[in-house]
């Protein structure tokens, strides 16, 4: 598919939600340079990662990004990320204080000896395979303020919507038509 092709297709899912806004989670250990990115484009981004990070640990920390339709950043991610396994997008009346202080909760979880364990939840690889294994109340807690999420299948040329109704996990697949 054509780059713009993607990016509109993508983005029909991301900014025709009223009332809304559209953010990414990307892991900064699969994006190259994302940091350099965030600098060069200047997005509204945030660490999930507490604290003050050491360079080499900031360089491969989740970061949340907030995207604009049109933006240089928005297109770099969708045209260059999609199939790549960069992240995950939200979309959500929260603005994006509230939406990393929800998506912080999810960043570690207890393994089975009950020591911690980071869930990489942002990867698309984690979270459409896990999203269909939650129970309603898992379901509920995950999505919060969310009311969208999107994601590349295991098949790149097809993108998955998650919502949540009335309690239920509905999963959509759209194919991306290539030109």
């Amino acid at each position: 598919m054509p780059a713009g092709d993607l990016t509109r297709a993508v983005g029909r899912q991301l900014f025709e939600v009223p009332n809304a806004n559209a953010f990414a989670v990307l892991d900064g250990a699969s994006v190259p340079a994302l940091l350099d990115g965030l600098h060069r484009h200047e997005p509204e981004h945030l660490c999930l990662l507490p604290g003050d990070l050491e360079p080499d640990m900031a360089e491969v920390a989740p970061y949340l990004v907030q995207l604009a339709p049109e933006h240089d950043f928005t297109r770099w991610v969708i045209e260059e990320g999609w199939g790549n396994h960069w992240g995950i997008f939200a979309v959500t009346p929260a603005d994006l204080r509230h939406l990393k202080r929800h998506l912080r909760q999810f960043l570690t979880v207890e393994g089975p000896d009950g020591k911690p364990l980071y869930f990489r939840f942002y990867d698309p690889r984690v979270l459409r395979t896990f999203l269909p294994t939650c129970d309603a109340d898992e379901t509920r807690l995950l999505f919060g303020p969310v009311s969208l999420y999107v994601m590349e299948g295991e098949d790149p040329n097809v993108l998955l919507r998650f919502t949540l109704e009335q309690s239920l996990l509905r999963k959509e697949e759209t194919r991306l038509v290539l030109s």
